[in-house]
């Protein structure tokens, strides 16, 4: 196994171990709450990441004990007195970019979450494939506490991952959830000790980028599309997705191991 650190700002810093790329939200003494000086740095990692052939497995965490607190409210509270007109370009910005690179890279993404998990950062969360989260963790939608509503994706993945009506209810009231009551309505992948989220989080990155990363990247476009079409549109999608899947090397060596009765070795091509 192979480790090799970089930081590309004092903000967010990326470590690469092996295939797998850790993407670290590096504020800890603020709860890695989100400045416009984070989020550039948030933003521009995740382009990196998503660009990089040599990642096949993405985690996103965040430093010390907790994920992320959503928007730094202090720095917020300056762009409403200087310029009320454009105290929010930081949704088309800043959220709406990370979103969409955590959801729709062509590599499994993973969120390592300790601590708090509130606001823009559950978006974060929701937008990654699978979610490790620790038992001491607190999640929450947060923003109709101070009087906004949706970001950073959640009126799009909450939804889906939990259901309309409980959805609602979630983002109106705004009360936050424990890991235990989180991963009853689904939205832990894995709950595990404090301290033990980014390790197990590890763990299943290293699965996944062994595994087929062009039939993973084809199965979260599916995922991702099959609500807006029909199911007979979904139907030649996946019928489009497997011709494609099928043609790669992966999947011809793996079914040539199948046969062997031996173990498939996946390349990523």
């Amino acid at each position: 196994m192979t480790t090799t650190p970089t930081s590309e700002s004092a903000e967010v810093t990326v470590e690469h171990t092996d295939a797998v790329a850790v993407v670290t939200i590096n504020r800890p003494d603020r709860r890695n709450a989100l400045t416009g000086e984070v989020k550039d740095a948030l933003r521009d990692a995740l382009a990196a990441v998503d660009a990089d052939d040599t990642v096949r497995a993405v985690i996103l965490t965040g430093a010390g004990a907790h994920f992320c607190a959503g928007q730094d409210l202090a720095e917020h509270a300056t762009a409403l007195r200087e310029d009320l007109s454009h105290a929010f370009d930081t949704v088309e910005q800043h959220y709406s970019p990370i979103v969409t690179y955590l959801a729709t890279m062509a590599k499994p993404v993973i969120a390592a979450v300790e601590g708090v998990c509130v606001g823009a950062g559950l978006g974060f969360a929701l937008a990654c494939d699978l979610r490790v989260v620790s038992t001491g963790a607190t999640l929450a939608t947060a923003f109709s506490s101070i009087g906004l509503t949706c970001d950073s994706g959640l009126s799009h993945t909450l939804s889906r991952a939990i259901g309309d009506a409980k959805a609602r209810e979630l983002v109106l009231l705004a009360e936050p959830l424990n890991c235990e009551q989180a991963h009853t309505l689904g939205l832990v992948t894995r709950s595990v000790e404090p301290g033990q989220a980014l390790d197990t989080a590890m763990a299943l990155a290293t699965r996944l980028a062994a595994g087929p990363t062009r039939a993973y990247a084809e199965s979260k476009r599916l995922l991702a599309e099959s609500h807006l079409h029909s199911l007979q549109d979904n139907l030649a999608a996946e019928a489009l997705a497997q011709t494609r899947a099928g043609a790669t090397a992966d999947h011809r060596a793996a079914v040539t191991a199948f046969l062997a009765k031996e173990k498939p070795a996946f390349t990523g091509s």
